[in-house]
């Protein structure tokens, strides 16, 4: 296993992932360690300064005005995290509270926190020692950063609230005994720097941006299951075509539709066949795919630009000055959250009209529900249904969060972001694309069935060799639901994608 070494600049999904999902060790760079030292000198000679700075010597959000005499300075930090940890809901999954401490580390190795190193080290240690803060999923309106939420994480570090130690929920203060590690006194800055950022909401966008991208490249291999389970034709991937539009992603979809359908003896058997036309979500496979391929790079740049950010307030300066500003809001974010979210139900919509057609006697050519013997056998019919309402559910849910605000601290906070909505939202879109996508898989798989002894492209024939691995033709009516898990699982962890590039190679 390797380390993941943080230094507030070169943090990329790749490398969140692998700590957040996949338990990789963490380490601060010594460039990030002499940063965060310095920035704490500074935060020192604020402190024994004239100048009020904003959550240092004073209270917070409308109470920005209120002076703190320098003894209650620390009972100030105390304070804070414990009043704003009132997130409510269902815990968040331990990956995304990973992320969370993860994210919240580098933007402190940047050095313009001015929080203290040990603050750093004890967030790192509890990632390294498998001590996760339990963190409640709803309370966040994404302005002055994941404020409950993120409390929720900070008051771990004081040995207050819960937390997943190895899988068991137990008391934060006796985990971190158990691993020989001492809770924090919270100093000046310091727990304001915890919960001001938009670390929630970006980790919680960097796991569903990832988790996407590996559900969009098994979306193109199940759209060419469909297109040679329903006798489509490729002639609208040609290269040509692409030339003349210019969009990235379109072309780097026909492109790979191409490779996957290479040598397929069941496009050379209806080559010379009357139809003029494939419906779009056939033919214009290249141009909608594509866009959603262009939302997720964009996506990605704003995702990765967050997570190497400052987002807390005020930022402490080498000059030694506190400017207090908003780098905490979350409208970068939520924007590219909604976007995302909005690309996602457009690849499920996509996706359950291939369903829909497949399972459609009159338009496939292939037997009703995709059984030999309806009427007596359902098929896939009902499968249609689930795949249809799981797509208008996405329809609803694709509301841009953006769109609303809501004031907050007697309207000093009077525009917020709901960036940590956005990416909730869109986190349940994927999931629910996920379904959809494998259940167009299994449909696809059946009317291949129906096409033998002719096989298809070698990246289809791959993928549907892998699912029939593990799913079985259906003969007659039995129990879909574990068969959809099954390949939406398979969907999740990469193994068609892995398959057909065995065969293809990579895309």
């Amino acid at each position: 296993m390797h380390t993941v070494e943080i230094d507030g600049e070169n943090l990329d999904i790749q490398k969140f992932i692998q700590v957040a999902r996949y338990g990789e060790k963490v380490k601060i760079s010594e460039q990030a360690r002499e940063n965060i030292l310095n920035s704490r000198h500074t935060i020192e000679k604020i402190i024994s300064g004239e100048e009020l700075a904003y959550g240092i010597k004073t209270g917070f959000g409308e109470l920005c005005q209120v002076s703190i005499p320098l003894e209650d300075i620390r009972k100030l930090q105390e304070n804070l995290v414990r009043s704003h940890a009132c997130a409510v809901g269902k815990p968040l999954d331990r990956e995304i509270v990973r992320g969370t401490m993860l994210l919240r580390a580098n933007t402190f190795a940047k050095g313009y926190s001015g929080v203290r190193l040990e603050l750093v080290e004890l967030l790192v240690e509890m990632l390294n020692r498998d001590i996760t803060p339990v963190v409640h999923e709803q309370g966040s309106v994404g302005a002055s950063g994941d404020l409950a939420p993120l409390a929720m994480l900070a008051i771990a570090l004081i040995g207050e609230g819960d937390v997943d130690y190895h899988g068991k929920r137990m008391c934060a203060r006796d985990a971190l005994a158990l691993e020989g590690l001492k809770p924090l006194k919270l100093e000046a800055k310091e727990g304001l720097a915890l919960i001001n950022g938009t670390s929630l909401m970006t980790a919680i966008a960097g796991i569903v941006w990832y988790d996407t991208w590996i559900l969009f490249k098994n979306a193109m291999i199940a759209c060419m299951m469909s297109l040679e389970a329903l006798k489509g034709t490729n002639q609208a991937y040609r290269p040509e075509i692409s030339k003349v539009r210019k969009h990235p992603g379109q072309a780097y979809c026909a492109q790979t539709f191409m490779r996957m359908l290479q040598n397929s003896q069941i496009l050379e058997s209806h080559k010379n066949c009357k139809k003029v036309q494939d419906a779009y979500t056939l033919r214009c496979a290249p141009q909608v795919m594509g866009a959603v391929k262009d939302t997720l790079d964009i996506v990605k740049n704003t995702i990765e630009i967050e997570m190497n950010s400052v987002t807390d307030n005020p930022l402490i300066l080498p000059n030694g000055k506190s400017l207090s500003c908003g780098n905490f809001h979350g409208e970068p974010v939520a924007l590219a959250m909604d976007y995302l979210g909005i690309a996602l139900t457009v690849l499920g919509n996509f996706s359950e009209r291939r369903i829909a057609r497949l399972v459609d006697g009159h338009l496939s050519g292939l037997p009703p529900f995709l059984t030999e013997h309806s009427g007596l056998n359902s098929g896939y019919m009902i499968a249609q249904y689930v795949s249809a309402s799981l797509a208008s559910e996405n329809k609803v849910l694709a509301h841009p969060a953006s769109a609303d605000t809501i004031p907050t601290s007697a309207n000093q906070e009077d525009h917020v972001s709901m960036g940590t909505t956005a990416a909730r939202k869109c986190m349940q879109i994927c999931m629910n694309v996920r379904n959809i996508v494998a259940i167009e898989m299994l449909c696809a798989s059946q009317g291949l069935d129906f096409h033998k002894p002719l096989k298809p492209g070698v990246g289809v024939l791959r993928a549907w060799e892998f699912i029939r691995k593990h799913v079985p033709h259906l003969d007659e009516d039995r129990v879909l639901y574990p068969e959809i898990e099954n390949v939406a699982g398979m969907i999740k962890n990469g193994e068609i994608i892995e398959a057909v590039e065995k065969e293809i190679g990579e895309f």
